[in-house]
């Protein structure tokens, strides 16, 4: 059965908003993710956190949990690409990780021209280096995926983005990290395109992090959410495209049009107020991908996440 609106609505009271758990290790907080670091292990708790734009919004009921086990989905749908920093799953929005020295950059691979790229487009600017040809239109597809590179700003201000040639200047990463990374990357990529075919999806474009844990090169953080990449419905596909249409979405890019159309907001000055129904709107998007993308049911109990979560957590002996 589809997780109802009434049981979203129930969950608005019990959502994540934050973490404290100072036995867990040293804290630092991101847009959506609580990290803890203690040696060489992590624990990564993602809450119910929605951002948009660099700017943490609301929070949407379920979304940490549906974003850290589709994450996990993913890390063992991909784990002959490339290796991964999990090493368990104790609770539906926790990972415990090996702790990697990470990469400065964000490696964006995209197979459309959609979302920021195309704006960039529309106003004649190239700031990946990519000399695309004039003459494009919306959401066509690329040859072949490309890779657009970004800095990992702090929270509340934009990341940069960057050509390659910009990349190894900086010495952002070293030449021979940056082609194993790029390779993972696309690899990746080819892998989540399957998946999503496979499902009647379209997988437009995603962000991974790698870092390195001694020489080897492995993928951290998220992979493949509607948070982290865009997914299109692949019926109709065509259709919309030659009308100029836009595309059928199940990711966060519902919210990024809806903070653009109906409030002006495209991340300067102070974010809008995100009404319940609009929240339960979202969650009901990533309860879609999420069962989409999986072939699976998602189930959730209505009760508070932290109470859950703390159990869990003692009962992994984390705490």
């Amino acid at each position: 059965m589809p997780v109802s609106d009434q049981t979203l609505h129930q969950q608005l009271a019990h959502t994540l908003s934050t973490t404290d758990f100072p036995a867990l290790g040293e804290k630092y907080q991101g847009k959506v993710r609580d990290t803890y670091r203690q040696g060489d292990r992590l624990v990564l708790i993602t809450t119910d956190r929605l951002s948009a734009f660099d700017h943490v919004l609301t929070t949407l009921p379920f979304k940490g949990d549906l974003l850290n086990t589709l994450a996990s989905f993913w890390f063992k749908k991909t784990a002959h690409v490339v290796k991964n920093h999990v090493l368990d799953v104790p609770d539906p929005c926790v990972t415990v990780a090996r702790r990697a020295e990470p990469f400065a950059i964000e490696f964006v691979v995209r197979g459309y021209l959609t979302g920021s790229l195309w704006r960039d487009y529309e106003a004649a600017r190239d700031p990946y280096g990519l000399a695309l040809p004039p003459g494009l239109k919306k959401d066509s597809k690329f040859p072949t995926p490309i890779l657009t590179p970004s800095t990992k700003a702090p929270i509340g201000t934009h990341d940069e983005p960057l050509s390659e040639a910009q990349v190894l200047e900086r010495k952002l990463v070293s030449p021979r990290d940056w082609q194993r990374a790029k390779e993972a990357a696309l690899g990746l990529f080819a892998e989540g395109t399957k998946q999503a075919a496979a499902q009647g999806l379209i997988f437009v474009d995603t962000k991974y992090e790698f870092g390195r844990i001694g020489d080897e090169l492995v993928v951290i953080d998220e992979m493949h959410t509607p948070d982290s990449s865009r997914f299109w419905r692949a019926q109709g596909y065509e259709e919309r495209l030659s009308k100029g249409e836009g595309q059928v979405m199940l990711d966060k890019e519902n919210l990024r049009q809806w903070l653009i159309q109906e409030r002006g907001f495209s991340g300067h000055g102070t974010p809008p107020a995100i009404p319940d129904d609009v929240r339960v709107s979202l969650s009901q998007k990533y309860v879609t991908a999420f069962e989409t993308i999986t072939g699976a049911a998602f189930n959730p109990a209505v009760g508070s996440v932290a109470a859950r979560l703390e159990k869990n957590l003692r009962a992994a002996r984390l705490l």
